[in-house]
């Protein structure tokens, strides 16, 4: 199991048109293989922000890298440079790779 999950620093006043973007986009990503889930969380408010966090489950790190590679992947990121006045700062991406795995 590998997870890679993109932080953002949303600007406050940009929160709903940020929430409205995700919901609305075309991501792609059932078309992928390895991909195993996805979901957009949203965390604390800060003074000057909310963080809100994508999470994006694969199979492994190959099928991760397979879609930083594929046509799929610059489909879903076309517009990404248009919606950087939401951010704070650049998101953050961080990959983690499963150690242990419990499931009900």
């Amino acid at each position: 199991m590998y997870l890679t999950m993109n932080r953002f620093k949303v600007v406050k006043s940009e929160v709903e048109a940020f929430e409205t973007l995700w919901k609305n986009r075309d991501s792609h990503l059932k078309s992928v293989p390895g991909f195993r889930s996805f979901a957009l969380m949203k965390g604390p408010e800060r003074e000057d922000h909310v963080l809100y966090a994508s999470h994006t489950l694969w199979e492994d790190e190959a099928s991760f890298t397979g879609w930083t590679k594929s046509e799929a992947f610059r489909a879903a990121h076309g517009g990404a440079k248009s919606s950087a006045h939401m951010y704070l700062e650049p998101p953050e991406l961080e990959i983690f790779e499963a150690v242990q795995v419990l499931t009900a």
